[in-house]
């Protein structure tokens, strides 16, 4: 098996050291000058190395990047932005492998080495969309890792054949299904989560739920979401996105509900969005309650927003819960990173023997430097082997 060495680089800001790569794993994490002259040799030039990022939460299958410039559009709410994509997106050729691949290259390009996407599955475009993005996934050769969340983006109950699709999808090999807003898109929260929970029981599979509904209607829904993972002992398998609401609840509320997530072992994934109430992210850290950070959609009939930068949104984590002091600052690079590994079914995520070699290089002083200038990637390596250089991809 080939041997590299990433000689002279400073994981996390630390003291210079080689890291020594067999495959796609890290081998060993040597002081500097000290591994041996097996196999190749790469100059860190003393840059600073980060894990590979974790794109959390995603939409890969949803993107028009590549084309030509397509304009904001449709009313702005959930269920208005679901109608305006319904009724654009085969025009556009929504979803295509092309698109889907741009997308995953600009993740790379930034230093993203593993994603959990949602892939909407829906009587319209049946299992398509899931095809179109492994189609995209292989064309990087195992550069980046994409775990799929069959997304019901247009109900579950109030659209008949729509369980049947997601129960196939995890048949045929996704690793989540979704769900979203149980009360306000099906008005039927206990039907959507009946049929949910038992597609994850039956098939093994994790849950992943669309939460966009505020105040008491979300936390309604946080209540039944950690009632059903406690009795139904899916520990560890539960997920809610965004879940806006936590962040506008009282303080009290708030406690009564992180508890619950905690017991339940439910995770958090947010792409802290602007003008969006802060999540109480300390109660959550402190509880041991796993969140990711994401990208939602990029370029998409949803928003024209989004480059893939990882960095871009653990800063925009950080101005958002107003992140000031360096443990803070690092805090949330981390999300980005190690603390996500969960999120894509890695026991471990950093530069330590035995995980995936995944390393980005940034020229910068320490991490918090990396966070607020967002520096381009001088050299990312996934799995093991270079993927892109100076920021431009090598695959």
């Amino acid at each position: 098996m080939t041997q590299v060495t990433l000689a002279n680089v400073r994981p996390w800001g630390a003291a210079p050291v080689d890291i020594v790569m067999s495959g796609a794993d890290i081998l060993a994490v040597v002081p500097t000058g000290t591994a041996n002259d097996d196999g190749e040799h790469l100059d860190g030039g003393g840059l600073l190395a980060l894990p590979g990022f974790i794109n959390a939460h995603a939409h890969v299958d949803k993107s028009w990047w590549g084309q030509p410039w397509v304009s904001y559009g449709g009313e702005a709410t959930t269920q208005g932005r679901i109608a305006h994509e319904r009724a654009m997106r085969d025009g556009l050729g929504i979803p295509n492998a092309a698109s889907t691949t741009a997308v995953l290259g600009e993740f790379l390009r930034h230093g993203t080495t593993a994603v959990r996407s949602h892939v909407d599955v829906d009587l319209g475009v049946g299992l398509r969309g899931i095809e179109a993005v492994r189609e995209a996934v292989d064309a990087f050769d195992g550069a980046i890792e994409v775990e799929i969340v069959a997304f019901p983006q247009d109900g579950v109950m109030r659209r008949p054949g729509v369980l049947e699709l997601l129960d196939q999808a995890a048949v045929a090999g996704a690793t989540s299904i979704g769900g979203i807003d149980p009360a306000s898109i099906d008005r039927d929260p206990v039907a959507q989560l009946d049929g949910l929970f038992d597609i994850a029981q039956r098939r093994g599979v994790g849950l992943d739920i669309h939460l966009h509904d505020g105040g008491e209607l979300g936390a309604f829904q946080f209540e039944l979401i950690i009632d059903r993972t406690r009795r139904t002992g899916l520990r560890d398998r539960v997920t809610i996105s965004h879940g806006f609401a936590l962040g506008e609840l009282s303080v009290s509320r708030q406690q009564d509900l992180l508890d619950g997530c905690e017991e339940a072992g439910i995770a958090w994934a947010t792409v802290a969005p602007p003008r969006t109430a802060p999540l109480p992210w300390r109660g959550m850290r402190d509880r041991g309650i796993a969140v990711g950070l994401g990208t939602d959609g990029i370029r998409d009939l949803w928003s024209p927003y989004g480059d893939g930068d990882m960095l871009r949104i653990a800063l925009g984590f950080a101005r958002l819960h107003g992140l000031r002091t360096d443990e803070e600052l690092a805090y949330a690079v981390e999300l980005s990173s190690t603390r996500a590994a969960g999120f894509v079914h890695r026991r471990v995520h950093d530069i330590v023997a035995g995980a995936r070699a995944d390393i980005v290089l940034v020229d910068a002083e320490n991490v918090q430097d990396a966070l607020v200038r967002s520096p381009r990637r001088r050299l990312v390596v996934a799995g093991g082997r270079v993927v892109v250089r100076d920021g431009e991809l090598q695959v």
